[in-house]
Parts: C-alpha cells; sequence; structure tokens
C-alpha cells in the first residue's frame, strides 16, 4: 500500500471513530504526520478530532521533540498511572467504568496481573457502543465483567450490589472540570448523591488551558435509515462537560491528586 492510501485511511479512520481512544489517535497521528512532515499535514490532522487536546499537544510538540520521545511518553504514562490505580484497587471491589479508556482498562489490567480481586460493571455506550470493546478487553484479561444498557445508570450505582469505585476516562482536562464521553455528568451525578468516589484516569497530556468545543457527531450513527420525510431531528452530542465538584480525584502519570492540585502540577508541566 503506498504512503498517500495509508495516509487518507488514517484520516477517515480517526474521523469515523474506528480508531478509538485519545493515545491512539495521538499515535496515529504522528505517525500519518511522518509520512507527509508538513504544516498542511499538521492542519489538516487537527481538523479531524479538534475536541482532543491530547492529539492537538502532540502535533505541535512534534516540532521541538523526537517522535521516539513522544511515543515513550505513553508508555511511561501509562505505568506511573498503573501503580497508582494498582494501591486504589481494595480486594473485592466492584469497579464501573463508561465507555472506552485505554488508561483505565490497561490500568485495570494491570491491577489484575498483580493479583488484585475486583469485578467491573461497564455501560455499552451508545451509539457506537464502545463499551463493547471496554468487556471484551477485560473478559480476555479473567477480569469478571457485567455490561449494562446505558440507562441502567442509577440501577447500577444505587443498586443492591454496591459500587465501590468508579473510573471514567477523559478526551480533555480542563480548569472547570473534564470532558467526556455523554452520560459521564449523569453518571458522576448519581455518584456525588450516592457517596460513591468518582476518578478520573488520563494521561497528563490531556490538559488543555483553553476552552474546548463538544463535538456533536453525525446524527447517523444513531438513525442511520431514518424514514423520508419524517421531520424527526436527531441531536448526537459525543461528549459532555463534567464539573470538577463530582470528582473525588484524578490519576495520571503525575500522581493521584485532588482535581485543584492536578491543575497547578498540570501547568507547570
Amino acid at each position: 500500500m503506498n504512503k498517500k492510501r495509508i495516509f487518507n485511511n488514517i484520516l477517515r479512520d480517526i474521523k469515523t471513530v474506528k480508531i478509538q481512544g485519545a493515545r491512539n489517535i495521538a499515535k496515529q497521528a504522528l505517525y500519518a504526520y511522518s509520512l507527509f512532515p508538513a504544516e498542511s499535514t499538521k492542519k489538516k490532522l487537527l481538523s479531524l478530532r479538534p475536541t482532543e487536546p491530547m492529539l492537538i499537544n502532540v502535533l505541535h510538540r512534534i516540532e521541538n521533540q523526537k517522535q521516539e520521545e513522544i511515543f515513550s511518553h505513553f508508555d511511561e504514562a501509562q505505568k506511573k498511572i498503573n501503580l497508582e490505580v494498582f494501591s486504589l484497587i481494595k480486594e473485592g471491589d466492584l469497579i464501573y467504568t463508561h465507555c472506552h479508556s485505554t488508561n483505565v482498562v490497561q490500568a485495570l489490567i494491570y491491577a489484575k496481573k498483580k493479583g488484585k480481586k475486583f469485578e467491573v460493571y461497564n455501560t455499552e455506550t451508545r451509539p457506537l457502543f464502545q463499551g463493547r470493546k471496554t468487556a471484551q478487553e477485560l473478559k480476555k484479561a479473567g477480569i469478571p465483567v457485567t455490561m449494562f444498557v446505558d440507562s441502567a445508570f442509577d440501577t447500577i450505582i444505587s443498586g443492591k450490589k454496591k459500587v465501590n469505585k468508579i473510573f471514567l476516562g477523559a478526551d480533555a482536562l480542563l480548569k472547570k472540570g473534564v470532558i467526556n464521553k455523554i452520560g459521564s455528568r449523569t453518571i458522576a451525578k448519581l455518584a456525588k448523591s450516592s457517596r460513591v468516589p468518582v476518578y478520573v484516569i488520563a494521561d497528563s497530556w490531556k490538559y488543555s488551558p483553553k476552552r474546548i468545543k463538544i463535538e456533536e457527531r453525525d446524527f447517523h450513527e444513531i438513525w442511520n435509515k431514518i424514514p423520508k420525510n419524517s421531520h424527526i431531528k436527531i441531536k448526537n452530542p459525543a461528549f459532555e462537560f463534567v464539573p470538577r465538584k463530582y470528582l473525588s480525584g484524578i490519576i495520571s502519570d503525575l500522581g493521584n491528586f485532588r482535581y485543584r492540585t492536578f491543575l497547578r502540577k498540570a501547568r507547570k508541566n
């Protein structure tokens, strides 16, 4: 396959969310940039997912850092996150997660390999069902996992079988909170009222000092073959803002901190 076709395939897969997860998007974007290193390439890549700070950060870093150094950051960051999550998980925990986060999934798999016994609940995450990817990866690692429909948020958190912790990923870490998959704010609000701690698990390179626009995706993801002349309007907000008041802490490569402390360290970093 020639370079141009590879490049176009990467662009298409990032745009259509075939490539999922901020870290995976950033890695593939770096590879695409290496095929045609130019400012025009950078602009094309940034236009694909303008709501992904990690994508923005790595494409800016490529000007002053070697690609190998950037790639090594991802692995080193995950190792640090793994250790923090391992120390947080207690024997017999029931952990709830939503959507698919590489940082969350890899940390849970690490904890399992190191001997921690726990169970995971997760939600399917419509309309693209990223929760299925999470469930498959956890089950393959030998972690007991039960998947629920998205509308079972309250049943999961307030049910008879008590959830001990909620782990959410994040697409953007901002001054007043985080942006994550739609449904995350409902989960965090329910958890607050039920006194269940919510931890955001994310690479610090997802931090952005600027406001990030919430991405709204094509309505065909929700209803592909909508009846003609039905005049039904469909909204497909892919993400939503979660205020930091609902978060117990944020676990990143910088450590496990309250949100205010994380912000101070992220800005300095």
